[in-house]
């Protein structure tokens, strides 16, 4: 049941339901949020998930419910974390916008301005920009990488800096579905000699007070609930994604020849994302391990104050001046993705409001993770958003359940 709890500061109170073990707290105004959520575990099979909205740095939704395994039997807390899969992506994007917008790195640059080696096998002309909106034609890996090869900090860029591209870097746009971790990640060690990993642990976490990791450290391991794949109901498909009509999504996993399959593959076997080497690692495509509030308020400092958070960025609490916010969200690459086979719409480092990846409003900027976990922000309402699951469905961009929260957001919105 909604726990009794009411929010304080900021006027949150709780309020009661019919389903049980459902907890937290919603604004006035928020209630079909509430709803949303508890009809996510009565008709969308939710296992076990949080939900966070902030509205101006003021938090305003703060729901859990659950299992903390999707497996098991302990309940959710509020201080539960997950692996949020490519959620990660949008709070690894902020690394190389932040040294952009410090004078460290020039987006316009081609990436062998920093790193030498990536210069090989036709990338010379490749851009900062284009690591960032997926144009930069190295999705694939001809020789995928073990999962320890994965995770070991040199493999993977030395693999990805010798790959020829599959398309001539900066005419198309493909999801760096696993390579993102070893392009973007390298040009940041490059740039600033620490891992990325580091960088948003002594950035960004610390400064704004994050339960969230690229890099699990080992004292913080008991936090992170068991995630698995489950069946969702019948009925309840991933709403608003389009195909190109010849090949589907799902045909295009099945060839084994083909970049979408190739791309997912570049780790192979794909790892156990419950094995805590792999929440240890510094994955910035995928290994990301967060709290719902932690998404929701890193996404609320990227366009705001954020409430109760000390200094930040030169004593304000706002990570990005107006211009990086501009870049994170200007469309960049858009149209049919040569990776995920519908109409993706990318900013740098950010996917944008459209139909693969609907968000609140045309300009709300985030990531989704594949299988479940959301975040973003919409500046214009003011709105950021986190959402985690440990029950992985079979989607990769515009999950039901993640969807219905968004949905009722709108509706909270709307009066």
């Amino acid at each position: 049941m909604y726990g009794e709890r009411t929010g304080g500061t900021g006027g949150i109170s709780g309020s009661r339901t019919a389903v049980t073990d459902v907890q937290g707290t919603v604004a006035d105004g928020f209630e079909p949020v509430r709803d949303a959520f508890a009809d996510n575990f009565a008709r969308r099979g939710e296992r076990g998930a949080a939900v966070v909205v902030h509205q101006g740095g003021r938090k305003v939704v703060d729901l859990w419910g659950g299992t903390r395994d999707v497996d098991g039997g302990t309940p959710w807390t509020p201080d539960t974390a997950q692996i949020v899969r490519s959620a990660t992506k949008g709070v690894a994007a902020a690394v190389p916008l932040l040294l952009h917008q410090r004078g460290q790195v020039d987006l316009d640059a081609p990436v062998g301005t920093y790193w030498p080696e990536f210069k090989a096998a036709g990338k010379e002309r490749v851009l900062v920009r284009h690591l960032l909106a997926h144009r930069a034609g190295v999705p694939v890996l001809d020789t995928p990488l073990t999962p320890e090869q994965a995770r070991d900090g040199v493999s993977g860029p030395r693999a990805v800096a010798a790959q020829a591209p599959a398309w001539e870097p900066g005419t198309d746009h493909g999801y760096h579905a696993q390579t993102y971790s070893w392009t973007v990640g390298e040009l940041v060690r490059r740039v600033t000699g620490r891992d990325i990993g580091a960088w948003i642990a002594d950035e960004i976490a610390a400064p704004l007070g994050l339960d969230l990791w690229l890099g699990l450290p080992e004292a913080e391991q008991h936090r992170a609930g068991r995630i698995g794949d489950v069946e969702p109901p019948a009925g309840t498909g991933t709403p608003g994604l389009r195909v190109r009509p010849k090949q589907a999504v799902s045909d295009a996993y099945r060839d084994p020849a083909s970049l979408t399959r190739r791309a997912f593959a570049a780790i192979d076997p794909l790892p156990d994302e419950n094995d805590p080497a792999y929440r240890a690692a510094v994955l910035p495509a995928s290994a990301g391990v967060a709290t719902a509030e932690a998404l929701s308020r890193f996404y609320a400092a990227l366009i705001g104050d954020v409430e109760g958070v000390g200094g930040v960025e030169g004593g304000g609490r706002r990570l990005f001046a107006p211009a990086t916010l501009t870049l994170a969200r200007s469309e960049e690459s858009a149209g049919p993705d040569r990776i995920l086979i519908a109409n993706t719409r990318f900013g740098l480092g950010y996917m944008l409001h459209g139909p693969a990846s609907p968000l609140l409003a045309a300009g709300s900027f985030g990531h989704p993770g594949r299988g479940g976990s959301l975040a973003f922000a919409d500046p214009e309402s003011g709105i950021s958003f986190g959402y985690v699951t440990n029950g992985m469905q079979k989607n990769v961009t515009a999950d039901p359940r993640a969807q219905a929260l968004v949905r009722a957001v709108a509706r909270a919105l709307a009066g």
